[in-house]
Formats: structure tokens, C-alpha cells, sequence
């Protein structure tokens, strides 16, 4: 019996001293890009970076659910006492007309899910073609950029100047409600 615990003892020996060298190996990799810590300081160092991650990560996954639009709830129950939350704005319109170009810049906060296709829509019912649309993101506020061309005739010249009045005015009535 003593003969068949003997190579197990020297195997158990064996994975030990490799994972030991193995750690040897880490530790030697992680003190090759902080020389001046000590071994205990640099796992503290290591462990508070990897929480520091875990906690950037949770907050980009917040931030990611609400502008998906899952936190759309939440942000009705907060508001409906009468206090400001943060990502609700009332949306604001840009227009720029060059000829038979649109630039529309939507800017509205993250709680204003619709507003984008609901313009969209719009353009596309006044037979604007869409050549580019962008979104951007800063803070609680989103920038919405649509680039649209409606025509070369000047009949379509008029028509950029009535989809800017359309979109201006659906703006202003959806901040009324």
C-alpha cells in the first residue's frame, strides 16, 4: 500500500513545484512592468486595477441598457414626481438648408428613443432621400446627424424649406406634451 501512495506523493510533488514556478514565472512578468513595488504590492496593485475594470465595466453596461432604451421605465417613474433626471432633455432641432441639401442635427437626451425615427419617417414621407445618418454620444446628451438630399428642381428647394418647417414643428409639439 505504502508502494502505491509513493508515485502519487511524487506526483502531487511534481504538479506542485510547477505550479510554484509557473506563479515564479507571473510574478516575475508583472514586476517586468512595475520594478520599484514590492511582490504584495503589486498584487494589491493588480487586484485593485481588475476591480477598477469590473466597476468601469458595470457602469458602461448601465450606460449601454439605457440607451437601448431598458431602463425607459425607470426614468418615467423618476421623472412623473416633478424632479429633473439625468438623460431626460427636451429634444432641440437643427436645420441647415444648402440648396436641395438637409442637415438635420437632432440633439435630445438619452431618454428620447423615438424622436430619431420618428424624423426619419418624416424625411421620408416628403420623398427626402437619406444620404448619411450618424449618432453621437457625450454625457447625457445625443447628437443625431441626418444628411438628406431632396431634389435639384426648385419646386424641391421649396420642399427643403417645408421639411424644415415639418421638422421644426414636430419638435417643438413633442416638447409641449
Amino acid at each position: 500500500m505504502e508502494h502505491n501512495l509513493s508515485p502519487s506523493r511524487t506526483d502531487r510533488k511534481l504538479i506542485e513545484r510547477n505550479r510554484r514556478n509557473q506563479m515564479k514565472e507571473l510574478y516575475s512578468q508583472l514586476n517586468s512592468l512595475e520594478p520599484v513595488l514590492s511582490v504584495p504590492d503589486q498584487l494589491d496593485e493588480a487586484a485593485s486595477y481588475i476591480k477598477r475594470l469590473q466597476t468601469n465595466l458595470e457602469k458602461m453596461k448601465e450606460k449601454k441598457d439605457s440607451l437601448m432604451g431598458m431602463e425607459r421605465a425607470d426614468y418615467t417613474c423618476k421623472n412623473s414626481g416633478g424632479g429633473t433626471t439625468a438623460g431626460l432633455r427636451s429634444p432641440q432641432i437643427e436645420v441647415i438648408e444648402t440648396g436641395s441639401t438637409l442637415e438635420v442635427v437632432l440633439m435630445n437626451g438619452l431618454d428620447s428613443r423615438f424622436m430619431f425615427n420618428e424624423i426619419i419617417r418624416l424625411l421620408h414621407e416628403e420623398g427626402a432621400e437619406i444620404i448619411n445618418a450618424s449618432l453621437s454620444v457625450v454625457e447625457d446628451t445625443v447628437f443625431h446627424t441626418i444628411h438628406s438630399k431632396v431634389g435639384d428642381s426648385a419646386h424641391c428647394i421649396n420642399g427643403a424649406a417645408r421639411i424644415s418647417h415639418r421638422l421644426k414643428k414636430f419638435v417643438q409639439d413633442d416638447n409641449e406634451f
